[in-house]
């Protein structure tokens, strides 16, 4: 009831991931997680279904602030997704993500 996970196959092979989360159990903001897809898989629209599908779930819909830690190599594909820098800071944290957040 605190955490939706969605999987991406191709057959019978996962190809990507992507979850969503209550953000610090509050039900005004959420948190996007485990987000991958399989480096031989980029490009191809898996990502952008995934975030469309995650931005579709009730915990997203129900949250004002909508927050993602990203690695380096994807803050600018959550950019396209209309994702910004938490606080318009671009700064890694301790664990070298970068905060980007939405507001809806």
């Amino acid at each position: 009831s605190n955490a939706h996970m969605y999987v991406a196959f191709e057959d019978a092979k996962i190809v990507g991931t992507g979850s969503i989360g209550s953000y610090w159990g509050s039900e005004k903001e959420s948190i996007l997680l485990t987000i991958f897809v399989l480096p031989e898989y980029h490009g191809i629209g898996i990502g952008r279904k995934i975030i469309e599908t995650l931005e579709q779930d009730e915990l997203f819909l129900r949250a004002n602030r909508i927050e993602i830690p990203s690695s380096i190599t994807a803050c600018a594909f959550y950019e396209k997704m209309g994702y910004t820098y938490k606080d318009g800071i671009k700064q890694l944290d301790g664990e070298g993500h970068y905060r980007m957040e939405k507001y809806r």
